[in-house]
């Protein structure tokens, strides 16, 4: 018997699908020769599978093969695109556009430019997370040379209108970057009919290998200049020098093409687990849903239970369920999300919150045992806290 608790954090990472492990497994073994080794059959095998990983990523996005940049993941491929943008467009402007509610990724690569003398607008969110178009528009600036919004929140799973914001920078001649680590292969994605110059995404959160991404640079109507942020041996048109992890990338191309390949059936399946979880926790009184109603990721639920200590909560869900209470990147810190508290949500709301990330592998089965513990553990810490307020009262 598995006594493991149930795996529901699928929004910080997944676990690699065996079909991709398969794919892999020959690159880090009898095929395992560099890309870059042009003189000898080892390297022109490698060379092959990163060139078919490539193709496959870019026609999973309406892109070219040339225009895709291997990193090590979304986080690198987010710096590469912001700074490497205002390195190579400082003589047009200073001024990037983002949002207050963007993975720190792209956050703390806006703070770190602002402290050599770039201006960065933070637009705030309206109370569902979706930003506001008008807001956008007013932001612009003549200086302006980057706007950075994610396609979807990590921790509320709120779809941004990618349409609308690729218009408007289209119209202001403006580039637009997007971190699209938690919507490839979960979304469609096409960076023509969107006008997206950039976009990062990774394979760890599509059930792919953790440590490999790629950055989509536009390279015609506009070509798209990026200053390098890694020196070395050139690699990936001098953009990101290094020696290519052949088994990660062709991991990452696998992992996006089976994705794509499921991801209507896989939509529809996880959207049914998740209004069921639903559903079922939100027949307690108290419990606040984080984000938009209708415009959200398939698998991600954020929820927010009044009267409760949120890391009690936690402690109480442990046994039985795997989530977090917001991004895993920064889960450590003890203030409350950032994302949340933009929304509006009290400091206590915004601790007291819990991200379901639901995935591939879950069934119905799990979502209702988790559903069973959160109404229990709820309930018990209402009635523990209300007994406390009781004694307190009595003895004051």
């Amino acid at each position: 018997m598995n006594t493991r608790p149930i795996y529901l954090d699928n929004l910080a990472t997944t676990a690699v699908d065996q079909r991709v492990l398969e794919a892999m497994w020959p690159y880090f073994s009898q095929q395992g020769g560099n890309p870059s080794s042009n003189a000898h059959v080892y390297g022109w095998e490698a060379a092959a599978a990163v060139q078919q990983a490539r193709e496959t990523i870019a026609a999973a996005i309406g892109a070219t093969p040339a225009e895709i940049i291997f990193t090590s993941g979304a986080t690198e491929a987010n710096n590469l695109a912001i700074k490497g943008v205002a390195e190579a467009y400082l003589h047009q402007g200073k001024h990037i556009i983002t949002v207050k509610t963007e993975h720190t990724a792209v956050l703390e690569p806006c703070r770190y430019l602002e402290s050599l003398g770039f201006s960065v607008t933070y637009l705030p969110v309206q109370p569902d997370g979706l930003v506001d178009l008008i807001e956008l528009e007013q932001a612009f600036r003549p200086d302006t040379i980057l706007v950075s919004i994610m396609a979807v929140n990590n921790e509320i799973g709120v779809l941004q209108p990618l349409q609308a914001i690729g218009a408007l920078c289209r119209q202001y001649q403006v580039l637009f970057h997007t971190d699209a680590a938690q919507a490839i292969g979960k979304i469609p994605l096409h960076v023509q009919t969107l006008n997206i110059d950039l976009m990062s995404i990774t394979a760890h959160k599509i059930y792919g290998p953790k440590g490999i991404g790629a950055l989509y640079v536009r390279r015609r109507e506009p070509r798209v200049q990026l200053a390098a942020q890694l020196h070395g041996g050139g690699q990936e048109r001098g953009l990101r020098s290094g020696t290519l992890p052949t088994p990660q990338i062709v991991g990452l191309g696998k992992a996006i093409e089976l994705a794509l390949a499921e991801q209507e059936s896989e939509s529809q399946r996880i959207s049914s687990l998740r209004q069921r979880l639903w559903e079922t926790i939100s027949n307690l009184e108290g419990v606040y849903l984080n984000g938009h109603p209708s415009q959200h990721l398939p698998g991600c639920l954020n929820v927010s239970f009044t009267g409760v200590d949120g890391s009690a909560l936690l402690l109480g869900l442990q046994s039985v369920a795997a989530v977090s209470s917001g991004s895993a990147c920064s889960s450590a810190k003890t203030t409350p999300s950032h994302v949340l508290t933009a929304l509006g949500r009290s400091a206590e709301l915004a601790r007291a919150s819990i991200r379901f990330g639901i995935g591939r592998f879950n069934t119905a089965a799990e979502i209702d045992r988790v559903a069973e513990q959160v109404i229990t553990v709820v309930k018990a810490l209402r009635s523990s806290q209300t007994h406390r307020d009781r004694a307190i009262t009595f003895m004051g």
